[in-house]
Formats: C-alpha cells, structure tokens, sequence
C-alpha cells in the first residue's frame, strides 16, 4: 500500500490553484470539472510521480468548522519538507507569501508557517538528520 494523495480543504479552489502553483511552484496533476467544484490535485516540480495535493472545497459544514478552528488556533493544517528552509522563507516572502512563524530551530528541525490565503495555515519543516 503506498500513499496516493493528501487534502487540504480550501475556500476558494481557483485561488488556491492560484497561489500554490504561482507562489509554491507545485504542477497541476488533475483538474477535473465535477459540477460546481473540480477534482483537482498538484505534484511537487521534484516529485511529479509523488504523493498529490488535494485542494478539495470546504463545502461541507464539518469541513469549515475544523479549517476555522485550526486557523483560529494557528495550527497548521500540513507540514511541506524543505532542503533548506533559510532559502526558502527568503523566496516565498519575495513572493508575497506572508509568514506567521519564520524560522525557528526546533530539537532536530527547523519550521516555518505561512498562510495560504485559502483558510489554512502551512508549516515548513527542514530536518537535520
């Protein structure tokens, strides 16, 4: 059994597709028109065979209620691995990417947050293994 996708509920799926591929560099996989919403799923540039990002609508009131929570609460609701998080942070805030956390050292990790502009908070994670 592998890993085939991972969701993020989004307000708004053109925005999202928007900024995730114009500010994060992901690659669109999927875009499937399903009536009022779309089937649509990104791949990392380095990882196009990978595990797809699901931008999926937060139609369902269960859905909304614990993206608002999460957000209310900044917590992030998914981690992205980065090689080399300093890099990173410097080109997304170029980019107009706006950050809750920069940077901080954690045990064996170093993690950021930003904002997705969707409803959701994402953290940034680089391990020093």
């Amino acid at each position: 059994m592998k890993m085939y996708m991972k969701s993020i509920a989004v307000d708004d799926q053109s925005k999202a597709l928007d900024f995730y591929t114009s500010k994060l560099g992901f690659v669109v996989k999927h875009d499937i028109p399903l009536g009022e919403h779309r089937w649509l799923t990104l791949v990392s540039k380095e990882e196009t065979e990978g595990v797809e990002l699901g931008l999926e609508p937060n139609a369902h009131p269960a859905t909304r209620a614990y993206q608002e929570a999460l957000m209310a609460d900044g917590i992030p609701v998914s981690a992205f691995r980065v090689d080399d998080i300093e890099a990173e942070f410097t080109k997304l805030e170029a980019v107009g990417v706006e950050f809750t956390q920069p940077p901080v050292k954690a045990g064996g990790a170093t993690m950021a947050v930003f904002d997705d502009t969707c409803g959701n908070l994402i953290q940034l994670v680089q391990l020093h293994v």
